[in-house]
């Protein structure tokens, strides 16, 4: 029998707040219901976390296989499964993880095949102003009460439409410190077509699966109308009316249906202010 497991919505189109201890051994019944919950919020979050990396691995993967993520310089050492997102940099001057994860609105691992069914970001050191306010925020959009306010005209459209998805195009911020991608890495991700309406493998419900840049044409269609119908879906799932807006704190885990939602990481802070992450993503089926 499932333990009772306090849970907080939050004020806004998605997000919850679960009170458990992660560290603790997590029995069948008990992880179904925080499974439940998950698919109910789209995206949750456990505070006051104090995670090993074998426990945030293992808890990931009762989500199911993961992913060793394309920038393989990034991964945590002895734990592959682990992407560090850092602005930290070593003694040689280089970055020790991804520096600008998530600073356009994306979800995460589009471009595959098999795209993520969810990702899993533990908060090691999060950055402050000169008062002490937490910086480096990270918004969530969404995407199925966004499709849900669509009109039925444009329903009836999106109907069966594929959007083309092109992980070299992802939009990066001016600047970007990460790598160029190499040839190799290139090879290892064509170009994928992806429902725009997609359904959620286990609640069955509808939502836009777009991202402007990313996703470089739709089949079918003229690439000038397809452009432009690809970014009037992604201005209007990151409608502030569809957001929630996660405000970071040491210790938490935060986790995200890719299936039903995009984010935005805010950059509003710099070294010395330093934010070190883990994150930990989840392969997911092939959409339709």
């Amino acid at each position: 029998m499932a333990m009772t497991i306090p849970v907080t919505k939050c004020d806004a189109a998605l997000g919850a707040e679960i009170a458990f201890d992660l560290s603790q051994p997590i029995d069948e019944p008990t992880f179904r219901e925080i499974e439940n919950i998950f698919h109910d919020n789209i995206v949750v979050f456990f505070r006051g976390q104090n995670l090993t990396e074998e426990q945030h691995i293992a808890f990931s993967r009762r989500f199911g296989e993961l992913e060793i993520h394309i920038v393989k310089k990034y991964l945590l050492p002895g734990y592959p499964e682990i992407l560090l997102v850092s602005n930290i940099k070593n003694a040689a001057g280089d970055h020790i993880g991804l520096a600008d994860a998530g600073f356009t609105w994306h979800s995460d691992v589009s471009y595959r095949k098999a795209p993520s069914r969810c990702s899993l970001l533990y908060a090691k050191e999060v950055p402050r102003d000169a008062d002490g306010a937490v910086l480096g925020d990270t918004v969530f959009a969404n995407c199925i009460a966004a499709y849900e306010a669509l009109p039925a005209t444009m329903k009836l459209r999106l109907e069966r439409l594929k959007a083309i998805h092109r992980y070299s195009s992802r939009r990066r911020i001016e600047n970007s410190p990460r790598p160029k991608l190499t040839a190799a890495q290139l090879a290892e991700t064509p170009d994928v077509a992806h429902p725009i309406v997609r359904t959620h493998p286990y609640t069955g419900r509808k939502a836009i699966y777009v991202t402007a840049g990313e996703c470089v044409g739709i089949e079918g269609m003229p690439d000038d109308e397809a452009l432009g119908l690809i970014a009037e879906l992604d201005s209007h799932c990151v409608k502030p009316e569809f957001c929630y807006r996660h405000h970071w704190r040491v210790g938490d885990l935060v986790m995200w249906d890719n299936a039903s939602a995009m984010h935005l990481a805010v950059c509003d802070y710099a070294l010395p202010q330093r934010r070190l992450m883990h994150r930990t993503t989840v392969i997911g089926g092939i959409p339709f």
